[in-house]
């Protein structure tokens, strides 16, 4: 199979020892640190608990089956992290001090909650922040200024017609560059982030 036609985590679901569940944790490890750091978890204890989800999501990946609704793999993702701070609130003594004399278990609940707020922000930043990381990753696949093109139209909002004239491409060809670029970010992002 091609790999380039399949999901990154839909390869990542196949083989939790290959380079796409690699790339899945390198790009989810620096949002979950946000996470962690904003439910009152100290920088000492942050570490260890990306790698408890990490490995928790390592572990049943290959049994996720994604539902077709919106948001359903962040989802996931935000029950397993709830889920890890919820057992470490509760068996850390230090943390369950914390705890007590805090809001963080009603802020767990509460994240818990899918039609809570805290939940619904927790959507916008994981997809932007994926998002950014997908970027990254298939702007290699693309000659520059294909990149380009795509990258004047999406992001600076300008017409085809300029970036036609300004790159000395035809519009036909700067409409190709956006919809390959696109068409690379959508099949990347399958199941990560609904839309792209």
């Amino acid at each position: 199979m091609n790999e380039t036609s399949v999901s990154l985590l839909d390869r990542a679901c196949r083989d939790s020892e290959s380079e796409s569940w690699t790339r899945l944790a390198s790009i989810y490890t620096p949002l979950l640190h946000v996470w962690l750091q904003k439910h009152s978890v100290q920088s000492s204890d942050v570490d260890d608990l990306v790698q408890e989800v990490l490995l928790t999501v390592s572990r049943e990946l290959p049994d996720f089956k994604h539902s077709g609704r919106t948001g359903a793999f962040r989802k996931w993702l935000r029950g397993i992290l709830v889920h890890r701070l919820q057992t470490f609130w509760r068996t850390n003594q230090r943390a369950r001090v914390v705890a007590e004399q805090s809001s963080v278990l009603e802020q767990l609940a509460e994240l818990e909650d899918d039609s809570s707020q805290a939940s619904q922000l927790w959507g916008s930043p994981h997809d932007r922040h994926v998002l950014s990381h997908l970027l990254e990753e298939v702007r290699p696949r693309f000659e520059p200024r294909t990149w380009e093109a795509f990258q004047r139209q999406m992001f600076c909002g300008e017409k085809g017609r300029a970036v036609a004239a300004d790159l000395d491409m035809t519009l036909k060809a700067v409409q190709l560059a956006k919809s390959r670029v696109l068409n690379a970010l959508r099949t990347e992002a399958a199941g990560l982030i609904d839309d792209v």
